[in-house]
């Protein structure tokens, strides 16, 4: 099996990189659909968050070569590839296993532990499952990443204290300005899975006065009966933002939601240089960067998050290397499973080549001692078996050996040509 992995993270990644390739769930099923035909033979899967954009790919024989992939994530959003080469990040077979293994056990978040990126990798290969666009490869790949998250939640710390970009945004940068959060009107614009993490972390930090404005009046009126807050319409944006004194946005707009030119005209006269901490949580950004000018603002988009992150990576480090060793006896046992199954039409006809004789021998001999009772027909059976299992012994666990090295091929041709197989 030949794996491929093109994408850029918030490792390698500026964030106007990352909102250019982009994808929301419509795109997704748009972008896989196409996939389909301009790439055919290849199992697709596409991961995209606020931090990544991950296009992964599994064939039998030959993938499509990483230009070949490059060039698809551009297409989609009308870019050239040379746009987005420089910071472009390509893997290939058990590198790919090892780094979709860290991304879903959140060893590669920005915030090491959060726990979102699990459900976002699930629901990335599920609509790779809707869209027909996956198989037994990626299910084999993706479902041992999962196997690998469940074994460094369970047998390491690092997922012991909840942990997301929401809530280090808030306990690292919102209160450098407010020391509680009590009281405070805070505005939460969007309600999907980023607003009610936020909206969680919240509650546990003091008593605040959550309003939520959404696009969609059900979901925001859910989210907020839920953390007993208000819902506004969308309209009374401008409203709630001259009330606010701390505004957190996961929308999923494709443009900003709020101009410079319309903050400096709208809300700032109003505010009177109100202290106003705004953490822009979207990709792309809901926030025009310029509105952080404006006096009395604070604002913070994800990028800030680094230094941040990179304090809670230092606060989980003892668990780190209990986690990556974890990584790395999955990453192995994958390979050596994916290795054996590819091994398993010249193993099956390896035994299949030597119980066919034993067979007939076992018969010729029969039928020149019909003398021999059932009782000693079984135990010369049984005889004939254990012969085959040992001489199969030493070959097969040569086999298994080489599998884990990554050396079974050689091997694999040496079988064929010795025993004349052709599978």
């Amino acid at each position: 099996m030949k794996l491929r992995m093109v994408g850029c993270t918030h490792r390698e990644a500026n964030l106007d990189l990352r909102q250019r390739l982009a994808f929301d769930d419509k795109q997704v099923a748009e972008a896989l659909k196409q996939w389909r035909v301009d790439l055919p033979g290849t199992e697709l899967a596409l991961l995209s968050t606020c931090n990544r954009v991950e296009l992964y790919a599994a064939a039998e024989e030959n993938t499509p070569d990483s230009q070949s992939l490059v060039a698809a994530l551009a297409r989609f959003h009308h870019l050239a590839p040379g746009d987005i080469g420089p910071e472009i990040m390509t893997l290939a077979d058990r590198e790919v296993a090892e780094h979709l293994f860290r991304v879903t056990a959140s060893l590669d978040s920005m915030v090491v532990g959060e726990s979102q990126i699990l459900s976002q990798v699930k629901r990335a290969f599920q609509s790779a499952q809707t869209m027909n666009a996956a198989g037994p490869r990626l299910n084999g790949l993706f479902q041992a990443a999962l196997r690998a998250a469940k074994r460094v939640a369970g047998e390491t710390t690092l997922h012991r204290h909840r942990v997301s970009v929401a809530s280090v945004a808030i306990s690292e940068l919102a209160t450098c300005v407010f020391e509680t959060f009590d009281d405070k009107h805070v505005l939460v614009a969007g309600a999907g899975e980023m607003a009610e993490e936020t909206l969680r972390y919240l509650q546990d930090s003091g008593s605040p006065r959550i309003h939520v404005v959404n696009r969609s009046r059900e979901r925001g009126e859910l989210l907020a009966e839920k953390y007993g807050g208000k819902v506004h319409p969308w309209e009374e944006l401008s409203e709630q933002l001259v009330k606010a004194d701390l505004a957190i946005s996961t929308t999923s707009a494709s443009e900003p939601i709020m101009t410079a030119a319309e903050f400096a005209t709208a809300i700032s006269p109003r505010r009177h240089q109100r202290p106003l901490v705004i953490l822009d949580l979207a990709v792309p950004k809901d926030f025009d960067p310029a509105i952080g000018d404006e006096l009395g603002v604070y604002l913070y988009s994800l990028d800030d998050l680094h230094q941040a992150c990179q304090r809670n990576q230092a606060s989980r480090a003892a668990a780190l290397p209990a986690a990556e060793e974890i990584i790395r006896e999955e990453t192995v046992r994958f390979v050596a499973e994916t290795h054996l199954r590819a091994s398993a039409p010249v193993i099956t006809e390896l035994r299949e080549g030597l119980h066919r004789p034993k067979e007939a021998e076992l018969e010729r001999l029969f039928n020149r001692l019909p003398q021999l009772d059932e009782t000693s027909k079984q135990e010369i059976r049984q005889f004939a078996d254990r012969l085959v299992n040992k001489l199969l012994h030493s070959p097969l666990e040569s086999l298994r050996d080489a599998s884990q090295s990554g050396t079974h091929h050689g091997l694999l041709e040496a079988l064929r040509r010795l025993f004349k197989i052709e599978s």
